[in-house]
């Protein structure tokens, strides 16, 4: 496996510091940059104190990068060629092979805009390229998209689905947390056919830290603790994005190519954070998937997402049929994990696992479709590095054999 320069633009939040982490014992990657605006020069560790020893790289201004400036490597990565992660201060200066942007939604645009054409690879955290057009953008997030130029390149990134044309991406939009775990329970009905337009109802849970790092309202222990809540009720702005999705997949299976109409409807934050947040604005529906029903909650837990989607089948179907649709879709999928009980977060604690579990109510005529993942692994970092090797033509799994944590 030949090393890669790779730069985390973006790396004291709970994503870039989870990235670097998984980063840090990869086989494949030498880590050239790391970056906070605020915190520049200071180290890594000092940011993070449980990296202590282990990455105290110094932490640079993303600047240089844009600027193509990048100076040589200055922080050392503790213990790297015994863990396999490229020599100590072995960067030659040059700009990185890949990035990832840990950078806020409507900031990321910038950057990719700055760095086109330079020739390096880009995942991005944001949701400001997974969208299927700046127009869709606008609509569900308050701000003016200022590259509409980078929907051309833009490629979804979830393997399981898109992995032929991640593979020769220059951008990679990392899906969003939500989406990655209620589009991997609902992907095999939509491809399979067995649902084509009937009305999906999600119901997701997630932990805090998907709320970010800085302290709200909303994330304080005292608002949390011995609470749960539904937020962003009708609005949340992930709705659109497993929308396009649902509808792309169930295309793939023969659906005649959808309508599109425009109809007047609110539009709000995806984080726990901006959850009350809304404007008016466009939202776009396909004729041929009804509106997807989707309402997050937020737990009084630190990480993990418990994903519970509901469809009514086009025909009667069996619980035993489900699970072998289940199997043969993710039999070479190597995070998907089929399960005989319903899953609980802890069950993919750290991992980049999704686990889920698929039945049939023969009482309602409903299908029950279970998946937990966590939001910080599978539904973030985990998932970026997943496509990073998807895009060097690594294995899938390289530097991510990471075994859930219990308790």
């Amino acid at each position: 496996m030949q090393k890669k320069k790779v730069g985390v633009i973006g790396a004291t939040g709970y994503t870039g510091s989870e990235i670097v982490r998984i980063l840090a014992r990869h086989p494949g990657v030498e880590l050239a940059m790391i970056t906070s605006e605020s915190r520049a020069g200071e180290k890594f560790s000092d940011v993070h104190p449980f990296f202590q020893g282990i990455v105290d790289d110094e932490l640079q201004s993303a600047e240089a990068l844009l600027t193509g400036n990048v100076p040589p490597k200055a922080g050392t990565l503790a213990g790297s060629a015994a863990k396999g992660s490229g020599p100590a201060g072995g960067s030659s200066g040059a700009d990185p092979d890949l990035v990832f942007l840990a950078l806020p939604h409507g900031v990321s645009m910038d950057y990719v805009k700055r760095l086109a054409g330079r020739g390096l690879r880009i995942v991005d955290f944001s949701g400001d390229f997974r969208l299927g057009s700046p127009q869709v953008y606008e609509a569900w997030y308050p701000k003016k998209h200022v590259y509409p130029e980078g929907f051309e390149d833009a490629v979804y990134g979830l393997p399981e689905l898109f992995a032929d044309r991640i593979r020769e991406a220059k951008l990679v939009a990392n899906p969003g947390c939500f989406p990655t775990g209620a589009l991997l329970a609902l992907a095999p009905l939509f491809a399979s056919g067995l649902l084509t337009g009937e009305r999906v109802i999600i119901d997701s849970k997630t932990g805090v830290t998907g709320a970010g790092v800085k302290a709200t309202s909303t994330n304080m222990f005292s608002n949390v603790h011995d609470n749960f809540k539904a937020y962003g009720v009708k609005t949340h702005r992930h709705t659109i994005e497993i929308q396009a999705i649902l509808e792309e997949v169930a295309r793939s299976s023969g659906m005649p190519e959808p309508g599109v109409r425009d109809s007047a409807g609110d539009s709000a934050g995806d984080t726990v954070g901006d959850a009350d947040e809304s404007r008016k604005g466009p939202v776009v529906v396909r004729n041929s998937l009804a509106p997807v029903q989707f309402t997050p909650h937020l737990l009084p837990v630190d990480r993990g997402i418990l994903t519970t989607a509901y469809a009514h089948p086009e025909k009667t179907v069996t619980a035993a049929t489900l699970q072998e649709l289940y199997h043969r879709f993710y039999r070479d999928k190597p995070f998907v994990r089929m399960c005989a009980a319903p899953p609980a977060v802890k069950d993919v604690r750290a991992s980049n696992y999704c686990n889920i579990y698929v039945d049939f109510d023969e009482r309602t005529g409903n299908l029950i479709v279970i998946s937990a993942i966590d939001n910080l692994v599978k539904g973030a970092a985990g998932l970026a590095v997943q496509n990073m090797n998807v895009m060097f033509g690594w294995d899938e799994t390289a530097g991510l054999d990471q075994i859930p944590l219990q308790p």
